[in-house]
């Protein structure tokens, strides 16, 4: 069986360079082959008859993204010896490509300011359908917001998609050394929906059941160091605030509560324009069925989390 490796979506921007420098040390930390994929799609032009849409060839276009990945590889050479690299050029819809490859892949990575196939990735559809559809964990990094050291920050919600969350988070911290830190949101009620209730003393009962629920994991993971906190306000505030000083912040797609809609609403595009790290967001983890209950797979909760 071919060993899973990282795939990522690359073109010759800024950003696609800062995710493929992630993307490499991922590789050499894990020992996982690093495939780069430049998806394109051919131009278009209606015939004055039947005005049905036919191709254009274009050969130089193709060329010329095979170019660029030739030289990527060749650096990726130099610089990580140790990794297994490979590039593709694939004609087709960007999203549907990574989301396609994403199937035998352990992680995907994508980056900020692309151009090509992959241009306005943050504000755009590719971030959002890759990351609603991956069968793997998605990485989004930007080119300017690289940070070296910290903590792995991971959004807690609850849900079985926030466990799945907290399982990739610790095979991170484990693997690059680091802590973890959960950060769970909670916004008061307004008076009138709820009277007497004691903000207090809710925030009091959230914390204690965060601190068992980290609690929990340090029992499998007693190697592991970790802290929890309730953070009282909007979700995707909470998470861009605590990603000041992390190395990369880590969330489930489809949970529920604060974090509900990460993925397509308001909390998944501030976070994406707004963290200070790179941001990787888990809807599945490799090998996993889509959906399936952490508590389904329990097997997997006393192995030694592997990166």
């Amino acid at each position: 069986m071919t060993k899973q490796g990282i795939v990522i979506g690359y073109d010759r921007s800024a950003g696609a360079e800062a995710g493929l420098q992630w993307a490499l040390e991922e590789g050499a930390r894990t020992h996982a082959p690093v495939t780069l994929v430049y998806a394109f799609v051919w131009r278009t032009v209606t015939g004055s008859i039947t005005m049905a849409p036919t191709l254009w060839p274009d050969d130089s276009v193709r060329e010329a993204a095979q170019n660029v990945i030739a030289a990527a590889l060749a650096r990726a050479g130099k610089t990580h010896p140790q990794v297994a690299v490979s590039g593709e050029v694939v004609c087709g819809d960007a999203a549907a490509v990574l989301v396609e490859k994403s199937r035998r892949a352990r992680l995907v990575v994508l980056s900020e300011w692309c151009q090509g196939g992959l241009a306005d990735l943050l504000v755009g559809s590719i971030s959002s359908a890759v990351s609603a559809h991956a069968h793997c964990p998605v990485v989004v990094v930007r080119a300017d917001r690289l940070p070296a050291g910290g903590p792995i920050v991971v959004g807690y919600d609850g849900s079985d998609r926030a466990e799945l969350a907290v399982e990739f988070a610790i095979a991170q911290a484990a693997g690059q050394g680091a802590s973890l830190r959960l950060v769970q949101a909670w916004k008061p009620p307004a008076r009138w929906e709820s009277p007497g209730v004691d903000p207090q003393e809710r925030i009091a009962v959230q914390q204690a059941d965060l601190n068992e629920v980290t609690s929990r994991w340090q029992d499998r993971y007693p190697q592991l160091q970790a802290s929890a906190q309730v953070v009282v306000g909007p979700a995707g505030k909470a998470l861009i605030e605590a990603s000041q000083g992390a190395r990369l912040v880590v969330v489930g797609s489809r949970g529920r509560g604060s974090f509900r809609g990460l993925l397509l609403g308001s909390v998944s595009q501030q976070l994406l324009y707004h963290a200070h790290c790179p941001v990787a967001v888990v809807r599945n983890l490799p090998g996993a069925a889509p959906g399936r209950p952490l508590a389904a797979r329990s097997d997997r909760a006393s192995a030694a989390p592997s990166g």
